[in-house]
């Protein structure tokens, strides 16, 4: 096994590397685009490119997927993916769990690190990959956080498990789900919240009216179907909303609270709270909803002698969902999280097409539009622009380790606890320091060549030389020893039958890390560093498997350490 000592000058190497390339490099998108319907793909990818494909459309590529995606070609995978059942949920494997610890201990508890056993474990194992990855890019949307200290973990569990539920559906009803889960309610300040009171001077809230609008549906301008900003003669951007209508909207969304089969003025504060409420949509109040005139985006409900909370909903709820700037703000974002940080506007506005007509008639057809991303020539073409693709968020780059390495966890606990520490990998599943994700989709670096081109790279907020760093530093560790006192590790056993050959394994590095579009230098790199770990030619058994081992994992370091595979091409 490789020494302590030996890794970390390895990996200090490697970092100082990465954060060089990271520090002025590309991120970004493509800057072409047909403005035609793309046609379909081939039918039968070659495994690098289906390795490109899986790098988009799950955790990370495996064998197994890799020959999936080459028998059956990319539409007809998706739709495999697209059949398959609903798995476990996050909150029912987690409760198994608690029964397990409350066997021994009766007064255990569970906490995020037991989200992230579950994140893990359907990350790396789970079947529905497609759902797994989409659902994981819609909790960066849709953000709700293990940090906030007042949300149970159980409930935050079942607010990723509805995400996950809606990956494929509609997102008028993905939206509709999110504004009644108890998680979204306390993260956003809007559960109990109560009607307008002349008297004492109070308003509603209007943390979830704002953020609605701003982040979950219409942006803060007015966009054309490409994604590009409205302007008028003058060069001016139009507002999609005033204060006028988040104060508008803010009355809507009163009287939601915790679900209670008998509900009365103390369960609406959450008194007598039922079990069920941590993890059942919220319900409707009508001692505390707003009876008045309720004005938004060219909505008017007009007052009423008879509260009605749901109503109301429905109408706002509608009133976002069709409006034109759903359709390429939400699209940009899913193509950003998956493909390109920097799609062309063509490419958006192919996908905005799906989301607003799924070619039968159904806005919003959330299937149709992961397709449509995916499908897209853009997406499918490895671009040689620079600035095509985007940065490997760090949590991405981790499972993609667990699954191309086939990790695998003895205890079935999958251990990995919180990487959320700048000193680790700055980000954890769920665990957003802010509504605002770990990173904006519009984030342009500062000081780099991105910014110069006028390119985002949304990732790059949380990386710089500490972060750089550390994730070298901890996939040193994973690599070399696993986790969780090496419960959770590889047995690399597909490397080692071609580790005596360093061109064969750095193949393999390139065909699962890199999707083949690893460049002759860094391959020259890797096999010259590999072949300097001899395989003794009259060793023992172990001192040869020692070596082989030491190949391998060496390998694997100066692979996911490279700028190269940090950056998703």
């Amino acid at each position: 096994m490789p020494s302590a000592h030996w890794l970390s000058r390895i990996a200090l190497v490697c970092a100082f590397s990465l954060l060089a390339a990271c520090g002025g490099g590309g991120g970004g998108g493509s800057t072409g685009g047909s403005g035609t319907t793309t046609p379909a793909p081939p039918a039968r990818p070659t495994q690098a490119e289906a390795s490109r494909f899986l790098a988009q459309a799950t955790f990370g590529a495996n064998d197994a997927d890799i020959s999936a995606v080459t028998s059956s070609g990319y539409s007809d995978w998706i739709n495999a993916q697209m059949a398959l059942p609903l798995g476990p949920t996050h909150l029912s494997q987690m409760d198994t769990r608690l029964t397990a610890l409350q066997a021994t201990n009766p007064n255990a508890s569970l906490n995020a690190n037991h989200f992230y056993e579950t994140f893990y474990n359907q990350a790396v194992t789970a079947p529905d990959q497609l759902r797994q990855r989409v659902k994981f890019a819609l909790s960066e949307i849709f953000v709700t956080s293990l940090s906030a200290s007042n949300i149970n973990v159980r409930t935050n569990a079942s607010f990723y498990d509805m995400l996950g539920k809606n990956a494929f559906g509609n997102f008028r009803t993905l939206l509709q789900d999110v504004t009644y889960h108890p998680a979204m309610g306390q993260y956003l300040t809007y559960l109990a919240n109560q009607k307008e009171n002349a008297s004492t001077g109070r308003n509603p809230d209007e943390n979830y009216a704002r953020e609605v609008m701003q982040l979950f549906t219409i942006d803060i301008y007015e966009l054309n179907a490409d994604g590009t900003l409205k302007t008028d003669l003058f060069g001016k951007t139009t507002p999609t909303y005033s204060t006028a209508d988040i104060q508008g909207l803010a009355k809507v969304f009163t009287g939601l609270s915790w679900y209670h089969p008998t509900p009365t003025n103390s369960t609406f504060f959450g008194g007598s709270r039922d079990a069920s409420s941590y993890t059942r949509a919220m319900i409707g109040y009508p001692n505390y909803h707003s009876v008045s005139e309720k004005t938004f985006l060219g909505t008017t409900i007009p007052a009423s002698a008879t509260p009605n909370v749901d109503g109301d909903l429905t109408i706002a709820i509608d009133t976002l969902f069709n409006h034109p700037n759903v359709g390429p703000f939400i699209s940009k974002q899913l193509i950003q999280r998956l493909v390109t940080s920097n799609p062309s506007p063509d490419y958006i506005r192919r996908v905005a097409a799906v989301f607003n007509n799924n070619g039968s008639g159904v806005r919003g057809d959330m299937g149709a539009v992961i397709r449509a991303i995916l499908l897209d020539t853009e997406a499918r073409t490895a671009s040689s622009d620079p600035d095509y693709g985007k940065l490997r968020e760090p949590v991405i780059r981790l499972t993609h380790f667990l699954r191309s390495f086939e990790v695998t966890s003895t205890s079935g606990n999958w251990s990995i606890g919180s990487t959320s520490a700048q000193t680790s990998l700055n980000q954890s599943p769920l665990t957003s320091p802010s509504v605002f994700n770990f990173f904006r989709p519009g984030y342009i670096p500062p000081n780099t060549s991105i910014g110069g081109r006028n390119k985002v790279a949304p990732e790059m907020q949380i990386s710089d030389e500490v972060s750089t760093a550390a994730y070298v530093n901890l996939m040193m560790s994973a690599i070399n020893t696993g986790f969780s006192s090496g419960d959770v590790k590889s047995a690399y056993t597909k490397e080692l039958a071609v580790a005596s050959d360093a061109t064969a394994l750095t193949e393999r590095m390139n065909l699962l890390l890199f999707a083949g579009l690893m460049s002759d230098t860094l391959k020259t790199k890797i096999v010259t560093a590999v072949n300097t770990v001899t395989i003794p030619a009259s060793g023992t058994t172990a001192q040869v498997d020692a070596a082989k081992l030491n190949r391998v994992k060496l390998a694997v370091l100066l692979s996911m350490a490279s700028p190269e595979y940090v950056a998703q091409r």
